[in-house]
This record gives C-alpha cells, structure tokens and sequence, in this order.
C-alpha cells in the first residue's frame, strides 16, 4: 500500500479510574507534554481535559476525567456528571487502575458502571514499577474473571513503559477518520485556564489535609507586555479564614512559593517570562453553591 493509501485513523478515547490512579499522569506522557495537573493528593482533576496526540498515521483525542468517587457536595456531583457523560461520547474506554495498591469497592462500582457500555474498553494496569513482575498475572487473572476486556496492558506512566503498546491497542481500535486539530496543538484548554490549574497545583504540592479540595482559581487578567513578558493576576479563593491564613502562610511565604512554582512552569509551557499578582479571599462552602460553581465554571455541560 503506497503512502496515499495508508488508512488515518482517529477517534475519542475516555480514561477513566478511581482518583489517584495516575490518569493525568498518563495523559500528559501520552501526549508528550503537560496539559493535565498532577497531584499524590485523589480527586485533583475536576474538568474533562482534552490532550491531543497527532501521529503520521492517526489523531487520538483523550478525555481526561476526574475520579470516580461519592460525591461529598454539589462539586463532587459535577466532577461524576462530568465522567459519566464522557463515557457516552467516545470510541474506546481507557479504564486506569492502580496495581500497587488492592482490588477494592472503587474498582467494582467503574466495572459495574462499565456493565452498560457497548464500546470497546481496554484494562490499562498502572504502575507496574512498584509491584514485583510475579504479582502482575495474578491481578490479570482476578479483572478477567470480572469483564472480557478488549485489551489488558501493563503499563507504568511515570516511566513510560509499555506505553507504544498501548498506543498501538489504541489505534488498533480506532476507525478511519479525520485529523480534528491542527498537529501542533495538544489540548483546547484556553491558556487563563491552564495557568489556574497550573496555580491550584501547587496548592496540592505545598498544602496538604482539607486545603486542596477547598481552593479554587480564577485568572483575571492575563496579557501580553510590549516585550513579551505575561502579566497574570489571579485570585485563590477558599471556604474558610483559617485556610485563606494557610495559604498566604507567615509574613507570606507559601503564597510567594505558589506563586514562584506556578511561574516556573508557566515559563516551562508557555515560553515567555511571567509576573503573577496573586490574592487569596474567602468565599464560604463555595462547592456546594451554584453561583460559585458556575464562576470557576464547574457546572457548565461537559463538551466533546
């Protein structure tokens, strides 16, 4: 078959798991540059993220989805609406589990929620570098005697082993299709809103117990100086006074280091020189009101 002929192929691919399992770890290893904020913290995605991946032969569109788990409020309840939509508008499944840590009711209630999909769904077993080899097979056995998977693939997103061969299982499963984007692009994420995740990653990254999950942020300016740097004013907002004292810190210290990480990697991605301006204020028990949840746009209808 000459060059012409070859068959491109593309197609909507849904990763799914419990929170913590390494999906956006995953999906920004498979796209082959950050677009999904990573965090040791569960529950740190709450939107579906878009990462592109162009190949020569294929354009595989994932859908990054938060975690699996009960909803605690109306945030929770957006972030489950949000994953169980997307497994309504994709080609192929990616179901994500953890190896190294037990078979438990999380990874029951995803297989049972997989019960009434028609779609392909591929067993993408994470983390194999934490577990001894001889474990694995055993862990095989014990997901297929729950589903007959399209494919089982071992994989470790941190050091990317065997993640070709998942990609291969992917396109494999793919039809004949169009190339949807551009090749030099590797999400739809606007650039305000790839910064505010960037800002809430490093909330993770220094801040631990309740903290996270409280913290939202909204960029409010973001432009371009004469000379290229980027100006960035933000506002972290969280439920409570003593957490807004948490995140500005003594004398301000770990809101400069938020903001000194956030900036480093902002310069990383984006290319240019950054100056962020940021502010913390109180918006109380935010995650369970639609106003609020409208303004950092959680409540909006998932897109494809």
């Amino acid at each position: 078959m000459s060059e012409k002929e070859k068959i491109y192929k593309s197609g909507f691919v849904a990763v799914i798991g419990r929170p913590n399992v390494g999906k956006s770890t995953l999906l920004n290893h498979l796209v082959g540059q950050k677009i999904a904020i990573v965090s040791d913290t569960p529950q740190t995605t709450r939107n579906k993220i878009l990462g592109i991946l162009t190949l020569p032969d294929a354009q595989i569109l994932f859908l990054d989805t938060p975690g699996i788990h009960k909803p605690q409020h109306k945030l929770g309840e957006y972030m489950m609406k949000s994953a169980q939509q997307t497994l309504r508008e994709v080609d192929l499944i990616l179901f994500v589990s953890d190896v190294s840590e037990s078979f438990g009711p999380g990874e029951r209630f995803i297989l049972n929620m997989l019960e009434e999909q028609t779609i392909p769904v591929v067993l993408v077993l994470n983390k194999v570098d934490l577990i001894p080899r001889e474990k694995l097979l055993p862990i095989i056995q014990q997901y297929s005697t729950l589903r007959d998977f399209t494919a089982v693939v071992p994989v470790s997103a941190a050091t990317g082993e065997n993640t070709e061969r998942l990609l291969d299982v992917i396109k494999g499963n793919l039809d004949e299709g169009p190339q949807y984007y551009p090749e030099d692009e590797v999400t739809d994420q606007p650039e305000r809103v790839v910064a505010a995740e960037l800002i809430r990653e490093k909330i993770f990254r220094l801040t631990r117990d309740e903290i996270p999950h409280s913290t939202a942020v909204e960029v409010e300016e973001m432009k371009t100086r004469d000379n290229g740097d980027v100006f960035l004013r933000a506002t972290i907002y969280v439920e409570r006074e003593s957490q807004k004292g948490i995140i500005i810190g003594a004398g301000g210290v770990m809101l400069k280091e938020v903001g000194r990480l956030a900036r480093l990697e902002m310069e990383n991605i984006f290319g240019s020189r950054f100056f962020l301006d940021l502010w913390v204020k109180v918006k109380k028990d935010w995650r369970n009101k639609e106003g609020s949840l409208s303004m950092f746009g959680y409540n909006k209808s998932p897109r494809r």
